[in-house]
C-alpha cells in the first residue's frame, strides 16, 4: 500500500548539501565522496516512504549515488540543475501531474520515470517524450538499480509487459530505405535486445549487427539506441513477434 500523506504534512522540497574539499564534486554529500564515479541520482517523488525506500536501496548499492531529492512538482527542474545529476527517477503524480514536464527535463538529464500507473497509453506517452526508462513502483526495489545501468549504457529500459504492447499494436512494415535485414535488426533492438542476443537470433556475429546498426543510424539521421527506440515506436516497426 503507497504511503499518503497529507497536504499539512508535505514539507519544502529538500536537496542534500554538497560537498566541501578538493575530491567534491557540487551536490554530492561528503558521506558519499568516496564514491565518486558513482550514477548521480535525484529523487522526485511526494512521498516520504518512497524516497526513503529509494535511498536505503542505493546505500548498499556502490556504483549509485542519491545526491538530492525532492516532493514537489515545481521544484524538481532547479533540483536537477543544482545537483548535476545524471539521472533523475521522477513521479509522474507529484502534488500535480508532471507528464508535460519531461520533455523539458530531458535536455538537463535522463528520466526514470517511476510510477504506479497501469496505463500503458500513459507509459508509451512518457517514452514519446523522451524518458529513458519506465519502473512500476510496485517492482521497484527488484528494477531500478536495472534500468538505470541499462539506461546509462545507452538503452531503453522498459516492463516486459510494456514491450509486448509496443509488440502488440504494431504491424510488421518496414521503413523506406532500409534492407529487410536492417528492419528486423530494427524490432530487435527496439524491445530492448543487446547486440550479442540480437547477433544469436539471426544467427549472424555481432560484428555484423554492429555494422547494420552504423548504416541503419546512418540512414534514419538518428544518433543511438535510444533515437532507435523512440523512432521505431513512433513509426509502428517492433513486429508482435518479436519481443525477446
Amino acid at each position: 500500500m503507497r504511503h499518503i500523506e497529507t497536504a499539512t504534512s508535505r514539507k519544502k522540497s529538500r536537496r542534500l548539501k554538497p560537498a566541501h574539499g578538493p575530491r567534491a564534486r557540487r551536490g554530492l554529500p561528503t558521506k558519499e565522496a568516496a564514491r565518486i564515479d558513482a550514477v548521480r541520482v535525484a529523487i522526485a517523488d511526494d512521498h516520504a516512504v518512497v524516497r526513503e525506500g529509494l535511498k536505503a536501496l542505493f546505500e548498499v548499492t556502490p556504483d549509485i549515488t542519491v545526491v538530492g531529492e525532492v516532493d514537489s512538482a515545481d521544484q524538481v527542474m532547479a533540483t536537477v540543475m543544482e545537483t548535476h545529476c545524471d539521472v533523475l527517477l521522477l513521479d509522474l503524480q507529484m502534488d500535480r501531474w508532471v507528464m508535460n514536464d519531461i520533455a523539458e527535463l530531458t535536455k538537463a538529464t535522463k528520466v526514470v520515470v517511476l510510477t504506479g500507473s497501469d496505463s500503458k497509453e500513459v507509459l508509451v506517452n512518457a517514452l514519446l517524450l523522451g524518458a529513458r526508462a519506465i519502473v512500476k513502483k510496485t517492482f521497484a526495489a527488484e528494477n531500478i538499480r536495472e534500468a538505470i545501468r541499462a539506461m546509462v549504457s545507452g538503452t531503453v529500459w522498459m516492463p516486459a509487459g510494456l514491450q509486448d504492447e509496443l509488440a502488440a499494436r504494431s504491424g510488421s512494415e518496414g521503413v523506406e530505405g532500409l534492407s529487410a535485414r536492417e528492419s528486423e535488426i530494427v524490432r530487435y533492438v527496439a524491445v530492448g535486445m543487446r547486440n550479442a542476443e540480437v547477433a544469436a537470433k539471426l544467427s549472424i556475429t555481432e560484428g555484423t549487427v554492429k555494422v547494420h546498426l552504423n548504416n541503419i543510424f546512418k540512414k534514419l539521421a538518428i544518433r543511438d539506441r535510444v533515437e532507435l527506440t523512440l523512432y521505431a515506436i513512433r513509426h509502428h516497426l517492433i513486429g508482435s513477434g518479436d519481443t525477446p
